[in-house]
């Protein structure tokens, strides 16, 4: 169900229903009046009393085994959120819910100390934030995230941050200790160095200059850090993607990678609205690539090509791609987290070992 005009600050107009509702609502004109919809939307929390707090994956094209993500929903507002689908889950809107519903995890500190004591608990790269920024303006707040790093510090953990939000800055002094050990290393999300476009892509994340003095920050605390360029987005920011690279490399990134545009489920009908919205004149032609990218259809999930699309243009990117990290100097050396460290810290009570 759309809004009659964009809300400030959010990242697109819809608020179309849940796929699994059993009713679906379709807006229409009923010649009586015409309703305006407010200016602004505020943003509502929501206790996630979660009995678990990794989830584990064991898809064959994602480089992590396990993640955690601390919150459901983002104020970020990105209108490409792979991860709005899942607001469906809560029987809530992928649209509008899903930036302005936020759910929080208060238990996931103590919920991630029980797990990892777990005397069958294995170590391995822990993705903190995969699916919902775990440093999105809520946590400036809440501080969940803070809380889980110092856990990951406590047991030696290793973890792999994703954030397009500066305020990860907040928590050099820790990821700067668990970088000494090569515990940690963060991909800071670019997606254009435009600032016109970045406010309509992504209107509550940090501007495209910030990101890049965040990168700076992080590199020169002695924490390696690398760069998503994601989503590539045909005909909006591939233009872009030498430029990106290139400036994240002066910054300080080490590595790079890039994830081509995925539209899964609601999104689809989101992202075609606001590029309608934004892009009137683009629209059909940035849909007709994203079509011949999956084989006809807005999205396919077929691993292996998720994340890059297929066919002239999809080879053409990765050509690109590759040529620009090998100019700027990216991805020349892999930094390997260490999970031999990992160890259950001694409690008070504990009962001490023989040996």
């Amino acid at each position: 169900m759309a809004a009659s005009k964009q809300l400030k600050g959010r990242g697109t107009r819809d608020k179309p229903d849940a796929r699994y509702l059993e009713h679906e609502r379709e807006q229409v004109d009923d010649g009586w009046f015409n309703e305006q919809a407010p200016s602004k939307l505020a943003t509502q929390l929501f206790v996630d009393h979660s009995r678990t707090i990794i989830s584990y994956n064991q898809s064959p094209d994602v480089p992590f085994d396990r993640s955690i993500n601390p919150y459901k929903g983002c104020e970020h507002g990105c209108v490409y959120c792979f991860a709005r689908p899942t607001h469906a889950y809560l029987d809530l809107s992928p649209g509008l819910d899903f930036e302005s519903k936020i759910f929080y995890k208060p238990d996931a500190p103590a919920l991630l100390a029980k797990e990892l004591a777990n005397k069958n608990y294995r170590a391995a790269t822990l993705a903190l934030g995969s699916n919902t920024d775990a440093y999105q303006p809520v946590e400036r707040k809440l501080g969940i995230t803070r809380q889980l790093l110092e856990v990951l510090k406590q047991y030696q953990h290793p973890v792999a941050i994703i954030t397009k939000s500066a305020l990860i800055e907040r928590d050099i002094d820790i990821l700067a200790a668990m970088a000494q050990s090569e515990l940690v290393k963060v991909i800071v999300s670019v997606t254009t160095l435009d600032n016109s476009l970045s406010r309509r892509l992504e209107p509550r994340a940090a501007a495209p200059q910030r990101r890049l003095q965040t990168i700076s920050s992080l590199a020169q605390a002695g924490i390696p850090t690398g760069i998503l360029f994601a989503p590539l987005i045909p005909a909006l920011n591939d233009s872009e993607m030498e430029n990106v690279l290139q400036a994240c490399a002066d910054a300080g990134a080490e590595s790079a990678s890039y994830v081509m545009l995925r539209l899964p489920h609601e999104l689809k009908d989101l992202f075609q609205n606001w590029l309608v919205d934004h892009y009137p004149l683009k629209a059909e032609h940035v849909m007709n690539v994203v079509k011949d990218l999956r084989g006809g259809k807005a999205y396919r999930a077929d691993y292996g090509q998720r994340m890059t699309g297929s066919g002239e243009y999809a080879s053409l990117m990765a050509q690109r791609f590759e040529l620009a990290c090998r100019k700027t100097g990216l991805n020349r050396g892999y930094t390997s987290l260490n999970s031999d460290l990992f160890r259950v810290p001694e409690r008070s009570g504990d009962q001490l070992g023989l040996f």
